[in-house]
């Protein structure tokens, strides 16, 4: 078939779109087109336009918003590297050497993405939206071979798609398996006070890294007065090192949903949403297959459990490769079809969320324990834990360790005991809740994970002795100015100047200046970013000049206070193609 053929185009935007013809599910058209035609074409977005009754330049701005969404046709294969730093460690640029020296001259496009969820079992890659782990040169020759013979990828080997669940400690939500619909049957009979008792008495605080008390979130939700109120799971866990939520929702995802359903009783929603990251697409079938199986059983859908007008079911929505939308109001942004451009806060989801009404945002892991809670009890949580951080978390733990993959502590456990059981105890550093977390030396190792001490949204990357810390702040530096959503100045102008900064000392040019305008910037940044995405940026950087202060030093070239320029180096690729274009004539 033509790719470029007009008729089969319009044909396939059409069977999207119709029958809803629902702007508001224009990113959800653009991923389909996207995975018809490796880009979406001219012809496709003109019909959008007139189907949709939508601008071409607003359609053309959300597909330039998104990394997963192409305006041009580069090959019938898209293939890329997962290039996280735990993906770095393990070798991923001379694998990517290997495979664009191999397909030279082949129609594929070969390049670079974000941490995609598989650090554990990396290097990783996504060929075509779909997760490859556990990269070595014998899988790149066998993927080099399927598409010099222009293998379609469905037809590819199964073998190459297998994934690991890696859970290596199973706390007291891990070993309590629960029934499917046993704590919804427990939520309907005791009613929405009784449930926000029980979740207010458990202590239970949002796992995505913000730590605001659940009860709080669902009571201001349901007190919202409005015609509709909606659930939204949080599933675009797109902070580096972090894969906790993909192994949830591959092996429990009954009791995600049931959480949401119990939240939807609380709040009173009759629709809700699962946010699934664009890495996770593999997972979209299984999930469907979960939805489904509830509405079989009457645990989803009309009239849930036998109880009239109990009425709530739940659609997913794919994201298109944007860190930005972990952030809850640019994630309902994206929801809604657009750019994910954070809002204005106040009003809080709570109040005005998906198309203005009152939504509740919360992150799979804190519906997983909602529905633990609720069966068991908040004394059964409590027993494990702090007095202001109960319960217990998984942690996401990668890197120079012997036993990468999910671990389940209790709140208050110290960084030497998690190195002790993944097998990192020569760690020089651990990263700590991902890029924008914190990064924690020896001398420190005997803080504990809590919120009032080392908070973090669920990764845990270990770095041993043998790594350049230079090369962590380089890689944070180039994903964060990558996945700038650019609208406010600070942090657009802001991780561009932190990137230049950090290349420069990583190549030994940095100086004094340097040094004084990375703090300055990073300062600034905190005080004066639009989200709290922007906000949280210059953490990494600053507990480099804090903690690290002589990584910096021994990379300088000069020492002085004032700029470090070179001019001839700066012109000289303007001098080279001065020469080159003045020999030609």
């Amino acid at each position: 078939m033509d790719l470029t053929d007009t008729l089969d185009i319009c044909e396939f935007v059409n069977a999207c779109v119709e029958p809803e013809k629902d702007a508001s599910l224009l990113l959800q058209y653009l991923i389909q087109i996207q995975h018809r035609y490796n880009y979406v074409p001219a012809k496709a977005i003109t019909q959008l336009q007139h189907l949709l009754h939508l601008n071409i330049a607003h359609i053309k701005s959300v597909i330039s918003f998104y990394s997963f969404l192409d305006l041009s046709f580069e090959g019938q294969y898209c293939i890329l590297f997962s290039d996280n730093i735990t993906d770095r460690m393990l070798g991923n640029q001379s694998l990517y050497e290997l495979l664009k020296k191999s397909l030279k001259g082949q129609q594929v496009h070969i390049g670079f993405t974000s941490c995609t969820g598989f650090c554990d079992q990396g290097p990783a890659m996504l060929v075509n939206g779909l997760a490859i782990t556990r990269l070595n040169s014998a899988k790149i020759n066998q993927i080099s071979s399927l598409i010099k013979d222009k293998q379609p990828i469905k037809f590819w080997p199964e073998s190459l798609f297998e994934k690991e669940q890696n859970i290596l400690k199973s706390g007291i939500q891990f070993i309590a398996k629960s029934g499917e619909g046993n704590a919804l049957k427990v939520a309907v009979d005791k009613g929405s006070d009784e449930v926000l008792k029980i979740l207010g008495d458990s202590g239970l605080r949002g796992r995505g890294g913000a730590g605001f008390y659940t009860s709080k979130k669902w009571q201001y939700c349901k007190q919202a007065v409005s015609d509709q109120h909606y659930v939204v799971c949080n599933a675009d866990e797109g902070e580096p090192g972090t894969f906790k939520d993909r192994v949830l929702l591959s092996t429990d995802a009954h009791s995600v949903v049931e959480g949401m359903t119990i939240c939807a009783a609380v709040i009173g929603a009759t629709e809700g949403f699962i946010y699934l990251r664009g890495e996770y697409l593999y997972l979209v079938d299984k999930l469907n297959e979960v939805l489904a199986r509830r509405r079989t059983d009457g645990l989803l859908g009309k009239n849930i459990l036998g109880h009239s007008g109990f009425d709530f079911d739940i659609t997913i929505h794919l994201g298109a490769g944007a860190y930005i939308c972990g952030e809850e109001s640019a994630l309902l942004e994206s929801l809604e079809g657009k750019r994910g451009i954070p809002r204005v806060r106040p009003p809080f989801p709570v109040v005005e969320g998906y198309k203005n009404k009152p939504t509740v945002v919360n992150n799979v892991e804190t519906f997983w324990s909602v529905s633990r809670i609720i069966e068991k009890g908040s004394l059964w949580f409590t027993q494990k834990g702090t007095s202001q951080s109960t319960g217990t978390r998984l942690l996401s733990i990668s890197g120079d360790c012997q036993r990468p993959g999910i671990y389940e502590y209790p709140f208050g456990v110290s960084l030497t005991e998690i190195l002790q059981d993944c097998g990192g105890q020569d760690a020089q550093a651990v990263q700590m809740a991902g890029a924008a977390g914190t990064t924690v030396l020896p001398d420190n190792f005997d803080r504990t994970m809590c919120f009032d001490d080392l908070s973090t949204g669920g990764s845990f990357m270990v770095l041993g002795p043998q790594r350049d810390l230079m090369d962590l702040l380089q890689n944070f530096a180039d994903f964060f100015r990558h996945e700038s959503c650019g609208f406010c100045t600070p942090c657009r102008v802001g991780t561009t100047v932190i990137a230049d900064i950090i290349h420069r000392f990583k190549n030994g040019k940095g100086c004094e200046h340097d040094l004084k305008q990375l703090r300055e910037v990073c300062g600034l940044m905190n005080i004066s970013c639009f989200c709290g995405l922007g906000c949280s940026v210059p953490t990494v950087f600053l507990d480099a000049l804090d903690q690290n202060n002589q990584m910096f030093k021994k990379l300088m070239k000069i020492d002085s206070a004032g700029p470090c320029f070179n001019l001839d180096e700066a012109v000289s690729e303007f001098k080279q193609i001065t020469k080159i274009t003045m020999e030609g004539l």
